[in-house]
């Protein structure tokens, strides 16, 4: 049934250093008409395991986020495109719904939902999943390269919200998100610096316990047990530490 299944949309996935992701996302997406990898310089054994796919490969040094997915968004040759990371992975009955609304014809991006991999299972399904819109027509989404981390496509026209999720591994264990959270707390961090945006000492005493709250019981992680008390604490550290280094930008550069 699945073999027979087409999707006329092109799929994209920038890499770098991704051997232990990239076959799981590449096997997951082969339905489609079209998958476009863009390495900004592998060492490991990514591009090796890509080869063994149907994929396009181009290497375009590393400009920014934003910028990366800009680029790899313009090598797309069809209408509808899929912006995937190589620690995610799409599910069967999500590629049966992109392609439903496809042929609907009504819509012109599709928000999903995101299930994550966190310590050696998914989240209860009584915790409230993430969500992200990355299915979308490729004349209607522009990425604001202002947008040094997590970044999105920019869309208008019809969005259609659906339950159907998507699987995501990139915060599998402890430090592989502290190593994210690092990264990306330094890069919206001088995001918010550039904008002219300044920390408050409010801000910085309210946040840890705000976004613990937010998070553990408005998100309902209190529901997956230790692990969802654990990426609680994590995720309102990466809020703290975020507005801790916007402070630190403000000092460092006498504003």
């Amino acid at each position: 049934m699945m073999s027979d299944f087409k999707i006329k949309a092109s799929v994209f996935i920038v890499t770098l250093n991704e051997e232990a992701n990239i076959g799981r996302v590449l096997a997951s997406c082969k339905e489609f008409d079209e998958i476009i990898v863009v390495d900004s310089g592998s060492t490991d054994e990514t591009l090796t395991i890509a080869k063994n796919f149907n994929v396009k490969i181009v290497h375009n040094d590393w400009p920014g986020y934003a910028a990366q997915k800009e680029y790899a968004m313009s090598l797309c040759s069809n209408e509808w495109v899929l912006n995937l990371d190589a620690d995610e992975e799409l599910t069967p009955e999500l590629k049966i719904k992109f392609k439903e609304i496809m042929d609907d014809g009504k819509y012109d991006s599709v928000r999903c939902q995101r299930k994550d991999y966190f310590m050696g299972s998914f989240f209860s399904e009584l915790t409230k999943k993430q969500n992200n819109c990355r299915f979308y027509k490729k004349d209607v989404a522009t990425f604001d390269q202002s947008r040094l981390a997590h970044e999105r496509a920019d869309i208008s026209g019809n969005q259609i919200f659906v339950k159907e999720a998507f699987n995501h591994y990139g915060y599998s264990d402890i430090e592989s998100i502290t190593t994210k959270n690092n990264i990306y707390s330094s890069l919206k961090a001088k995001e918010k610096f550039l904008k002219g945006k300044k920390g408050s000492f409010l801000k910085l005493l309210i946040s840890f316990p705000a976004f613990f709250i937010k998070t553990y019981l408005l998100q309902r992680y209190l529901f997956s047990g230790y692990r969802g008390f654990i990426i609680s604490i994590l995720t309102a550290y990466y809020m703290f530490i975020k507005e801790a280094k916007l402070i630190q930008y403000r000092e460092n550069n006498n504003e």
